[in-house]
Formats: C-alpha cells, structure tokens, sequence
C-alpha cells in the first residue's frame, strides 16, 4: 500500500536532475550545500566564516532574519514574506553554484567566498534593505538586520563527532513542547517529554544495518550525494522508552475529535507554502502531501479555501493539513524528477503513500479548550532545524508497536512487521486575537510544563497528526526538506490551517470538553 505509485497529474514526468555533489578537498570529501530561510526557526549570532578543506563542510548557515524582525505591520506582511522567499531562492541558486564549480573550489577554497558566499552576501544585504523600507512605510524602520547578510560554511556535525545539533546530548523535545502533546490518543501519538534520550543508542545499527538499502550506493548518502547518511538511523529496538504522558488535572478536558480526511489517495502535491510563503510558487522547495482542502497552493485566498472541495468525510471540515512527503531512496524515478519541490530541488525517489493518516482533536490537562478561530494557521516544526538548532524542531518518528520511543533527530529502522510512525502534536495555546503572525508562530503557543497556557494565551483543541508508513525494513527513506537542509529527520515539521464551519467547530469543543469520543 505504502510503497503503491500512482498517478500525479499535477508533476512533471521528466528525468531526475543531478543532486548535490560531493566536492573533494585536500582531507576528504565535502559535501557543498547552502542554507537560509523563510521564518521557520531560530537563528543565531552571525558565523564565523572560516573552514577548513580538511572538514567534511555539508551546509552553508545563514541568519534566520523572518524571525529576527520585530513586529511587522499586516500592510507590510505580504511583500515581506515574499522578500523572505525571494532569499530562500537566492540560497538554493547559490546551492546549484557550489555544485557546478566543485572541481574549482576543491583546489582554490577562497573561491568559495568570492564566488559564492560574497555574492549570496550582498543580494541578502539587498533583500534585507527591501524589506526594512517596507515595514519603514508602517512603522519604525528596523535597526540592525544587516548583520545577518553574512552567511558561512559549516559540517555535518553527525560526521565530524562533535557537539552540534544532532548529536546524543542535544535530543529531547522543548519543556513547553511536549507537555500537553497527544493527550487522548491511545495509539501512542503523543510525542514524549523525554524526547529520543536514547536515539543514538545502537546508532551502529543504523550504520550498519542495510547501509546500501536504497541509498543509491552512495558511500552511505542517500538522495545521491544529498543525504540522509547512515549515521541519520538508528534501530528503534535499541531506543529506551522516553514517553511520559501528561498528568489529567481535575476538569481536564478528556474528549477527543478525530475527522477522516484520507491518506492523499487522489495524488495532490505542491511544493508551495501559502502560510510562510504566499502568493509564491515553489515557496517550500520541497513537495508537500495535502489532505483534507483541495484549493490549498501558493495562491489560495481565505475565501479559496472557505469554497473550496475537501477529502474529509465530513464535509464541515475543509480545513488543510499538509506536511513534507516521505520518499524511498530506491532509483525509481519519479514523476517531479524534473519539476521545483521535487529533482530540482534535490528530492529524489519514489513518494510514499501512507498506509494511515488520523487527524485528532484532543484537550488540555488543565482545563476546558476553546474554539479556534476560523482561519487559525499553525505551523510545528522547523524545516530549517538542521542548521537552526531545536528551538522549534518539533519531529517525532517512531515505529508502530515502540510508539513509547520517539526520535527526534533519528529516523527509525523498525523490525519487520513494523511500520515507520511520523507524528506532530501541534501548539495547542492561542492568543486569542490573531489567526497568524509575522514569523507564522508567536500567536500560537505549547502549554507550560504544568499544562497550563502562557499568560494571554487560551487553550484550544490540539491537533494530533499520525502518519504511518510501510516501507521496507533498515535504512532508505527520507523527508522531503530544503536541499540545504539535507534530508534530516530533526527538519521534519506540519502545517494546518483551521476551515472547520461554526457548526462543527462548536461540536469539536463540546466533544473534547465533554469527555466524549467523536468523529
């Protein structure tokens, strides 16, 4: 069912284009790929801009400037998410340079930075100025975002041993993250507090174990050269359960609310993101499954949405819920081999049709929920978490029958006769004001470690996402991610956003807060 192709009329079905490359420097390969981003996650202080040949460099990192800016305007909003995409296209431009002029890197290193990093540089700078005059038509111009122009090579810190994302120590989902996350799901969903403490217990299972099973014989590098590595798997039987499920308070809200939405049988992807990136096509740069609306692209008004068919069984219900697909590393040549999101984009194999998608409503340990408004975008998860850091990476994968150890920042190998569980449990605190923000986030919250919602903000239903997956056993799949971001499971991230009617809004409240069990 899973490993099923079908029909994508909407992709190009043309050749795959070449992935990354490896680039050989004087102490072995490097892998040349760049990063930036749209406002999916946190940045840090600007690089530093040295490396060395000797390094396996895998990923260029570059300030996250949508989510340093300060409050934009909703007059300026519009034309600053499209600036920010517009830099995302910068990156991945700078991307397919490093790639074509590997052999000349490889011997000359300031090339890098003359060619490459200095040019990537000044369009930042040129973005960035573009979009400090649109706020400036609203509000105060805003003071030092030139700083984050500066962008610099960086490794994979799975390969180098070292302590950067990735590694043993950083695992573990936020504290406010993973409180209040799947309650009411008996299925195992709800994403742990304790994170995968043990995900790089048996990672010489993941290293071992089937290495050359669909990774395209890539030394280990699957999506030709692109990633995942061995090193991103690991053996769920070696991982310690890590789940701990949030303590009902007296008046709780016990209820759950599931809608049937399908599996995406019908073939609908784009590689858009109408909440961080609208109105721009290819926005996410990798291809997202859609179920439930059927009008969701770059384009779709609210009024698009609100008219537009749904997959739900209940056809109350026409919110959309889309999240990256899932591809088998396995040759096959895809219909996007040649089309944005997908080969263009170093996306490669063979897209998976899940074998089960639930779509559950659940409440708060605390309290009653309140409805959310219509409209409500969330995103979870960071798809630039890779070089962001955790601050809102949100990915949990697992296995059916082992859903009491969840993984972070590994990929599963699961036993035979075992599925592969992807799972979000989305924010479930709203500020009760705003249907979005300017980084796509602050208007939305995790509760706190005690259940309870932050201060200003209200609890809402919480929107629990299981995706199942029967791909064959041990290594050979991968998320669709930014082609900087290398196909890391810790990027893994869902959207949503809220087009239920009143009247069946209204029945999702009374549901959860009645402690009943409805569809």
């Amino acid at each position: 069912m899973g490993r099923t192709s079908r029909k994508r009329s909407t992709l190009a079905n043309r050749a795959i284009v070449a992935s990354a490359a490896l680039i050989l420097g004087g102490g072995g390969l490097i892998a040349v790929n760049v990063y930036a981003s749209a406002g999916e996650g946190a940045s840090g202080s600007p690089p530093d801009r040295t490396w060395n040949m000797g390094t396996q460099m895998s990923t260029i990192d570059c300030p996250d400037v949508g989510n340093e800016l300060p409050d934009v305007p909703a007059e300026a909003r519009w034309e600053v998410d499209r600036e920010l995409a517009a830099m995302d296209t910068q990156i991945t431009d700078a991307y397919q340079q490093f790639a074509d002029r590997k052999d000349e890197i490889s011997r000359d290193p300031n090339l890098a930075e003359n060619a490459v990093l200095g040019p990537l540089k000044a369009k930042r700078t040129a973005s960035i100025d573009r979009i400090a005059t649109a706020v400036e038509r609203n509000a105060d111009r805003p003071q030092g975002l030139d700083g984050l122009a500066p962008c610099s090579l960086r490794a994979d810190d799975n390969n180098q041993g070292g302590g950067g994302y990735g590694s043993g120590d950083s695992q573990g989902q936020d504290a406010g993250q993973g409180d209040d996350q799947g309650q009411g799901d008996d299925q195992g969903a709800d994403q742990g507090q304790g994170g995968d403490q043990g995900a790089d217990q048996g990672q010489d299972a993941g290293q071992d174990g089937g290495q050359d099973g669909g990774q395209d014989g890539d030394d280990g590098q699957g999506q030709q050269g692109n990633g995942p590595e061995a090193s991103d798997f690991v053996d769920i039987q070696s991982v310690q359960p890590n789940v701990d499920r949030p303590r009902q308070r007296r008046g709780a809200s016990r209820g759950t609310f599931t809608t049937d939405c399908g599996r995406n049988e019908n073939g609908k992807f784009n590689p858009d993101n109408v909440i961080v990136a609208p109105g721009v096509s290819n926005g996410a740069h990798h291809m997202h499954d859609y179920v439930g609306n059927q009008a969701n692209d770059a384009f779709a008004s609210d009024d698009d949405l609100a008219n537009g068919d749904t997959s739900c069984r209940n056809q109350g219900d026409r919110s959309t819920y889309y999240w990256p697909v899932l591809r088998l590393q396995n040759g096959t040549v895809e219909n996007d081999a040649d089309a944005d999101g997908g080969g263009k984009d170093q996306n490669v194999g063979e897209i998976q049709t899940p074998s089960q998608v639930t779509l559950k409503f659940v409440g708060n340990p605390t309290g009653k929920v309140t409805a959310m408004p219509r409209f409500l975008r969330i995103i979870t998860g960071d798809a630039k978490a890779f070089t962001n850091g955790d601050a809102n990476a949100n990915a949990s994968w697992s296995c059916t029958g082992f859903e009491n150890r969840q993984l972070k920042d590994k990929y599963p190998i699961c036993p035979d006769g075992s599925q592969v569980v992807r799972s979000f449990a989305f924010q479930s605190c709203w500020d009760g004001q705003n249907t979005d923000s300017a980084n796509h986030r602050t208007h939305v919250a995790f509760a706190q470690d005690n259940g309870r919602c932050p201060n200003g903000f209200r609890a809402i239903p919480q929107l629990v996402q299981r995706i199942v997956y029967d791909v064959p056993p041990g290594p050979g799949f991968a998320v669709d991610s930014f082609p900087e971001q290398l196909h890391k499971p810790v990027t893994d991230h869902g959207d949503f956003i809220n087009v239920f009617d009143d009247k069946l809004m209204k029945k999702v409240v009374s549901c959860i807060n009645g402690g009943r069990k409805c569809r």
